[in-house]
C-alpha cells in the first residue's frame, strides 16, 4: 500500500520561491493546463475575490468565509476598485497570502499564479507578498474582522462555516490594527492553546466548546475588549445557544480560572515586537539588473523619484524606521519583460541576500514585498521616496 508523503512546509526565513523558469513553474502549467479558469470571471467588477490554492489548483474561496485564512494555506486576493469616481477604468491590487504552515507547492503556485493573473489582467496590478503575521495595511484593510485559523486544505478544512464542535480547546489572540485615516480593523489569530502563546496587552478568547472564556490583559484597550466580546459571542452563537460566554479581566479573581487552564503560576510573557531591520534607517534605492547573467542590485544616489527611470527597475529598501515597513518594486514602462514578471522573486532574493550578509536576527525577511508599474505606484511608496 502507497504511503502518502506529507508536503514539505515552506520556511520563509530559510527559502525562497522559485518562480518562472524552475521546475515548479513546469508543473504548475502541467497541471493547471495553458489557461487558468479562475481568471475568466477576474476583475471584471469593483469587489474583492479570493481564491484558494489547492494541490497546485486555483480554487474560489468562498464569499462566506472572506476575512478567514487557514495558516497552512495560500491564497490570492485581488481587489478591484476605481481610484476616482470619475475613472474609466478599473485598477487593482493582487495579493499572495502566505500561511505560516503552507507547503512549498502551495507557496510556490501562489506566486507563480498571481504573476499570471497580473498577466490576465495586463500588468495593471500592484502585486504585493503577504506573509502571515506581516500582512500590509493594504490587505487588512478589506477585512473588517480578519481571522487566521489553524489547519488548512492539507488536514481536511474547506470552509469555516462549519458548525463547530463542542469538545475543543482553542485559543485565539484578539487585537485591533490601526490603519490608515484612523481606521482599526478587528484582527484574530488562533494559537496554540498553551501558556507560551499569552502575551502582554491584548485580548485572549479561549473556546471550549461547551464554555467560551475572555481574558482581558491589563493593557488591553477598550474597543479590543468590546470588539473581543462580538467575536467571542459569535462562537457562543454558533452553537445555537449550548455554550456559555464567562469574561475576566487580569488581576480579578476570576482570572486565575482563565490562566489555569494553561497550567500552574502562569506568567504573560512581554509583548513580542519581533526582529527589527534597523540596517537602512532612511529608504535605500537600488536599480535591479539581470542582463550580465547574475542578479545585481547597484545603489542609486539620491532615492528620489526623480531618479527612477523608464528603461529600469528598481528596488526601494523602506524596512525599517517606519510604521509601514515594505520593500517596494518599481517598474519603468521601457523595463524588459523578465524584470517585469521576476519583480517579486528579485525582492525576495534581495532580501535573502541582505540576511545571509548582515545580523540575521535584524533582518526580516517576512515583510510585505510590494510591486508596481510605472504610472501605477502606491500612496506609501509615493510617501516613501
Amino acid at each position: 500500500m502507497a504511503h502518502l508523503t506529507k508536503p514539505k512546509t515552506y520556511d520563509i526565513e530559510d527559502s525562497n520561491i522559485a518562480l518562472l523558469g524552475s521546475d515548479l513553474e513546469k508543473h504548475v502549467r502541467e497541471q493547471g493546463g495553458d489557461t487558468e479558469s479562475a481568471w475568466n470571471e477576474a476583475g471584471i467588477k469593483e469587489g474583492l475575490q479570493i481564491w484558494r490554492i489547492e494541490k497546485f489548483h486555483v480554487k474560489p474561496w468562498s464569499p462566506k468565509s472572506y476575512g478567514s485564512f487557514y495558516d497552512g494555506d495560500s491564497y490570492i486576493v485581488l481587489h478591484t476598485f476605481k481610484k476616482t469616481l470619475e475613472a474609466e477604468s478599473f485598477s487593482y491590487d493582487a495579493h499572495f497570502w502566505l500561511g505560516q504552515n503552507t507547503s512549498q507547492d502551495e507557496a510556490g503556485t501562489a506566486a507563480y499564479k498571481t504573476v499570471e493573473l497580473d498577466d490576465h489582467l495586463h500588468g495593471k496590478p500592484v502585486q504585493w507578498r503577504e506573509v502571515q503575521g506581516y500582512e500590509s495595511p493594504r490587505f487588512l484593510s478589506y477585512f473588517p474582522r480578519f481571522v487566521c485559523l489553524r489547519g488548512g486544505v492539507s488536514t481536511g478544512f474547506h470552509h469555516v462555516t462549519e458548525l463547530p464542535p463542542e469538545d475543543i480547546k482553542k485559543l485565539y489572540r484578539v487585537n485591533l490594527s490601526r490603519l490608515t485615516g484612523g481606521k482599526s480593523h478587528l484582527v484574530v489569530r488562533e494559537v496554540p492553546a498553551e501558556a507560551e502563546s499569552l502575551v502582554e496587552g491584548d485580548v485572549y478568547v479561549l473556546d471550549k466548546g461547551v464554555e467560551v472564556l475572555q481574558f482581558n490583559t491589563k493593557s488591553s484597550v477598550g474597543q479590543e475588549k468590546f470588539k473581543a466580546a462580538e467575536f467571542a459571542r459569535s462562537l457562543v452563537d454558533a452553537r445555537q445557544g449550548r455554550c456559555d460566554l464567562v469574561v475576566h479581566d487580569e488581576g480579578s479573581t476570576g482570572s486565575f480560572k482563565f490562566l489555569h487552564e494553561f497550567g500552574e503560576d502562569i506568567q504573560l510573557r512581554q509583548t513580542d515586537l519581533g526582529p527589527l531591520d534597523m540596517a537602512e534607517i532612511h529608504p535605500t534605492l537600488y536599480r535591479i539588473s539581470d542582463t550580465s547573467g547574475t542578479l545585481m542590485f547597484d545603489i542609486v544616489q539620491p532615492p528620489t523619484r526623480a531618479s527612477l527611470s523608464s528603461q529600469d527597475a528598481f528596488l526601494l529598501d523602506h524596512s525599517a524606521g517606519a510604521s509601514r515597513p515594505a520593500i517596494y518594486v518599481w517598474i519603468g514602462n521601457q523595463a524588459s519583460l523578465n524584470e517585469k514578471r521576476m519583480a517579486i522573486q528579485y525582492a525576495q532574493q534581495y532580501l535573502y541576500d541582505k540576511k545571509m550578509k548582515t545580523d540575521v536576527n535584524r533582518v526580516r525577511v517576512t515583510i510585505p514585498v510590494v510591486k508596481m508599474v510605472e504610472g501605477q505606484e502606491t500612496a506609501d511608496f509615493l510617501e516613501a521616496i
